[in-house]
């Protein structure tokens, strides 16, 4: 009895062509977009070279020779299909435009003037004569925007401190208690209002109230941070309340059938579950509001000199150290100091907003609830 071993037959290189016949090589459109990218540059330095126009010439010369390709290669039908596909990537690249865009040029002209003067340093004592003297001598910028980091982090922080709490138990009471009630009905209907209005109006608001409170030219930087958590309080509403919906109704259950009162479920179960979410949503909200000039002008002033304290005196910002620069310059007839450091803040307060953006998924993946055993 003789064993026997049933072999597959090889595919032979015939076999292999019939089976590629008509079919893109791996290596075709990567070659195409590599292609495009320098023909786009070729393109974009004919109308004088940007970022942006680099990028729009060549998404769309991509779009056009990748599907152009295709057809060839695959026939109309699969030209077809691809030009779909690879519009949607033209589109992912023209979208790129203006983050690119913006990115670039507050990189190029905000890292120079971003020194340790800068960082460490008021605008306490900077004058005119000052900048001129840096511009006729050709030495460093003088003054910074230590003052403005300082009361963006301080009316940051108070305005979290106002609108987390009452955001989140709006939130809860939506959620937990009110279910589709005429109140919670009415409370998500002001909360659709306020996520939906201008800046400059929550501003308006917080000086009047403080204006009747404390008498007319109130400005502080509490004030301030009324005005933003006007503003923050929708965006954490929402965020939490929709972290809330999406946990399971039978972890509500199960600790009910142990006997668990309702609000220490809601403390130990629910809001523990979606921990996650709601931080995120609460960092975002920050991030939100960090960059609002609007509503600081009108409430906080501006300042030149460090002030620790938010009820008492004027505060600067980023957002407004910024605007300042550019309207009023230091020196009407050296203005290039001024715009030096208004572009440093702009990268500096991009920073805080990136950093916070990344906070946000950090704490989102801390405490996201952990499903493996």
């Amino acid at each position: 009895m003789s064993n026997s071993t049933t072999t597959l037959p090889e595919t032979t290189p015939s076999r292999r062509n019939r089976l590629s016949k008509g079919r893109l090589p791996a290596w075709a459109i990567p070659a195409v977009g590599a292609g495009s990218l320098v023909l786009g540059a070729a393109l974009s330095s004919l109308v004088g070279f940007s970022v942006a126009t680099f990028l729009i010439f060549a998404a769309i010369v991509f779009v056009v020779a990748a599907t152009a390709t295709t057809v060839v290669m695959e026939g109309g039908r699969q030209g077809r299909n691809a030009f779909a596909t690879y519009l949607v990537y033209g589109a992912f690249l023209v979208a790129l435009v203006p983050l690119v865009s913006v990115i670039w040029t507050v990189l190029e002209r905000g890292l120079p003037g971003l020194t340790s003067d800068f960082l460490f340093t008021s605008m306490n004592g900077m004058t005119g004569a000052v900048d001129n003297a840096s511009v006729e001598d050709g030495t460093p910028v003088l003054g910074g925007a230590y003052h403005a980091v300082v009361g963006t982090l301080l009316i940051t922080l108070w305005s979290t401190v106002i609108s987390v709490p009452i955001g989140m138990l709006t939130a809860v009471y939506l959620v937990e208690y009110g279910k589709n009630g005429p109140l919670s009905r009415g409370i998500t209907f002001f909360v659709d209002v306020m996520t939906g209005i201008p800046s400059i109006v929550a501003g308006l608001f917080a000086a009047a109230l403080f204006g009747i409170l404390f008498g007319p030219s109130t400005r502080m930087g509490i004030v301030a941070a009324v005005a933003l958590s006007v503003l923050m309080i929708p965006t954490v509403v929402r965020s939490t309340e929709e972290m809330l919906k999406i946990v399971p109704n039978e972890l509500r259950e199960a600790a009910y059938a142990l006997g668990v009162r309702k609000w220490r479920t809601i403390t130990k179960v629910v809001i523990p579950t979606a921990i996650s979410g709601i931080a995120s949503g609460v960092t975002l909200a920050i991030a939100r509001v960090i960059g609002e000039t609007a509503p600081i002008l009108v409430t906080a002033g501006l300042a030149d000199s460090i002030n620790w304290d938010v009820f008492d005196g004027w505060m600067a910002t980023l957002p407004t150290f910024i605007y300042y620069q550019i309207l009023t310059p230091t020196s009407p007839t050296n203005i290039d100091p001024s715009a030096q450091r208004a572009w440093a803040a702009a990268l500096l307060l991009i920073a805080m907003v990136m950093v916070l953006n990344l906070g946000a998924r950090l704490i989102a993946r801390m405490f996201a609830p952990k499903t493996g055993r």
